[in-house]
């Protein structure tokens, strides 16, 4: 998508008969409702108003840019509109204002017309293009002067001095863009090399590397909104808001260059780091906790509403003949179970497709999602069958989410000498057409191997059938913590509800005990690990860690998925030994269970509740315990 897309003759107007700032916005606002383009004047122009608070959108030479992303758009659309007299806008030079555009972006919406309203600033900032917008008399001729193609304002590649700049404002439609072109056409008639990285809504482009902070005599932050500073620690630095780059766009880059700018001290609170200086473990580690912390609120709340599920049958009765629908016998119970199982479906996805985000930006969500989800289906090569496919669980997930965000940027240097133009094409056409496919095709053959694993494990576990209850509730509970809902976990899990029908009439199974004991060990360690070593967990797991007993007493082992998936070489082992205790003391006493789920809410429905509360816990303070003093210090 280009400007001139965006751009509509209709709502055009080439004559302005308002005379003051808030009557010119009342009378492109009405223009914009009266043509569909916005569904309701007070929302619109509330967002307008909003933005004007913060800083006027008269960027001065004439020009004003009024803008709002908001949810009564219902279509991307600039209003082109001009004022034969001038309006005094309170624009940022103090002269009056006739060349207005008001962008109206909806809440929500793609890209793609961000990337439209970024070329704003080329044509703008073009010598002689706003003499000639003022001159036009017809709408078409708007669209014909937004048609001509236009040059990117060209840098130096070995200037005698060289600085980087970053520019973000706000709502990072306009002014980041207008302040990006400025000083790079300043800087290239002043024989100064520049890179300049903006802070759009459509995210970081451009980002400087190491290197190009260090080459950089000196820094500029042109910025309304926290942008990444402790990267230029000891260089020299001016900063300002972002309509001084607009404005005062030569004598920012002389204050810069002269020797004189304050040296910028790092702080020590900005935790984002640039990749290449804290090697592959950080870069991995800040991808890895993109992924967990966007999927973090799926498993707290589809976890608790499942809990409350199980709660509510409990409560209402359910008869042992109908033990098998625990969760949704009675019809509140199942629109709980429901609910919450909704929200997990999507806990996979999220976690990859945020995995990939951290590591390609936007253009990696699509691709990160689609690894997640065929990750969750066990969508495989020779398991295209929806009867046979076999998920791989997390750990697949994890490997999908890696694996889309290394193809967008693979991708993105394939097609990077693209032009300009067709950067719009790449977001919303390229990067998710081929992303997906080669991710998909991909996971394909990373979903082969786990299917083989959990067909594995299966007939593994039946070969223990006829053994020591003790060693079968080690193995299986120490499977129910290995990948934490994955296919290993599934594999036990599938293997002792088989184990039911034949041990109703003997009282239960003390496979299925085994299991749900060793299942519900993780969480409940996480939860005993946070309590007992707080200063080795930030605020955020500590919270998780709280939330993380009651999913525990719910048999809801992915609670304990943040944890592992953060720290799998610390966490992993240590659930899988409590696990293990947990299953195997369960087996020694000979616990059985008749329930395939439930938790604590099924403890009546085992032969001694109070002794398979007491292993479980058990197994928990030895997991919680070996986690805590394994992990790292804050």
């Amino acid at each position: 998508m280009e400007i001139k897309d965006l751009l509509k003759t209709e709502v055009m107007i080439l004559d302005l008969q308002a005379t003051s700032k808030e009557a010119v916005i009342d009378e492109m606002v009405n223009k914009l409702v009266s043509e569909g383009y916005v569904s309701d004047f007070a929302t619109f122009k509330a967002g307008i108003m909003a933005r004007e608070a913060q800083t006027s959108t008269g960027l001065g030479d004439g020009i004003a840019m009024p803008h709002s992303k908001n949810t009564a758009v219902n279509e991307p659309v600039v209003l082109f509109a001009k004022s034969k007299t001038g309006v005094d806008y309170t624009a940022l030079d103090g002269q009056p204002v006739n060349l207005f555009f008001m962008i109206a972006a909806p809440d929500g919406a793609n890209d793609t017309h961000l990337e439209a309203l970024a070329q704003l600033s080329t044509y703008l900032l073009k010598d002689g293009f706003q003499d000639r917008l003022r001159k036009v008399e017809y709408p078409r001729e708007v669209i014909q002067l937004f048609s001509e193609k236009q040059e990117e304002v060209a840098t130096l590649e070995n200037a005698e001095h060289y600085i980087v700049a970053v520019t973000a404002c706000t709502t990072g439609i306009a002014h980041t863009y207008m302040a990006e072109e400025a000083l790079k056409k300043q800087a290239l008639e002043m024989g100064v090399g520049i890179k300049v990285e903006t802070n759009g809504a459509r995210g970081i482009d451009n980002k400087l590397t190491s290197a190009d902070i260090q080459k950089a005599d000196a820094v500029i932050v042109a910025a309304d909104k926290k942008v990444e500073m402790n990267r230029f620690a000891g260089k020299e630095m001016v900063q300002v808001p972002v309509a001084h780059a607009i404005r005062d766009t030569e004598e920012l880059i002389n204050r810069a260059l002269s020797g004189n700018a304050p040296i910028y001290e790092a702080d020590g609170t900005d935790e984002v780091k640039e990749e290449s200086s804290g090697g592959l473990g950080k870069a991995f580690y800040k991808h890895l906790m993109g992924g967990v912390s966007a999927m973090l609120p799926f498993v707290v709340g589809g976890g608790i509403l499942i809990a409350l599920a199980f709660l509510i049958d409990q409560a209402m009765g359910v008869p042992q003949s109908q033990l098998a629908n625990l969760g949704v016998y009675h019809p509140l119970a199942a629109y709980f179970k429901n609910v919450g199982g909704a929200a997990f479906a999507f806990m996979l996805p999220v976690l990859a497709g945020f995995i990939a985000n951290s590591i390609a930006d936007k253009p990696g969500l699509v691709a990160g999602f689609v690894a997640g989800s065929m990750a969750s289906s066990g969508l495989a090569f020779g398991h295209l069958d929806p009867a046979k496919m076999i998920p791989s669980g997390f750990l697949g997930a994890l490997v999908g989410g890696f694996l889309a965000g290394g193809v967008i940027i693979l991708l993105r240097k394939v097609f990077a000498k693209l032009p300009r133009s067709l950067d719009g094409i790449k977001a919303i056409l390229i990067y998710p057409l081929v992303g997906t496919f080669i991710t998909g095709f991909l996971m394909l053959f990373v979903n082969i191997p786990m299917a083989a694993i959990n067909t594995g494990l299966s007939n593994f576990l039946a070969s223990l059938s006829g053994a020591s209850a003790l060693v079968l509730g080690l193995v299986v509970g120490g499977m129910m913590a290995i990948d934490l809902g994955g296919p290993i976990n599934k594999a036990a899990y599938i293997f002792a509800t088989g184990t039911l029908a034949a041990t109703v009439s003997t009282g239960g199974s003390v496979t299925m005990a085994a299991v749900m004991a060793g299942g519900m060990v993780p969480p409940l360690a996480t939860t005993v690990a946070v309590i007992l070593f707080k200063n080795k967990f930030t605020k955020e797991e500590r919270n998780a860690g709280l939330t993380n007993i009651v999913m525990g007493l719910s048999f809801i082992t992915e609670g304990s998925i943040p944890f592992g998936a953060a720290d799998p070489a610390r966490a992993i082992p240590s659930f899988m030994i409590g696990a293990a205790v947990a299953g195997g003391l369960t087996g020694m006493a000979n616990i059985k269970l008749m329930a395939p789920h439930g938790g604590v809410f099924v403890l009546a429905l085992t032969n001694n509740p109070l002794l398979y509360l007491l292993f479980i816990l058990i197994g928990a303070i030895v997991s919680g315990l070996l986690f805590g003093a394994l992990k790292k210090a804050k």
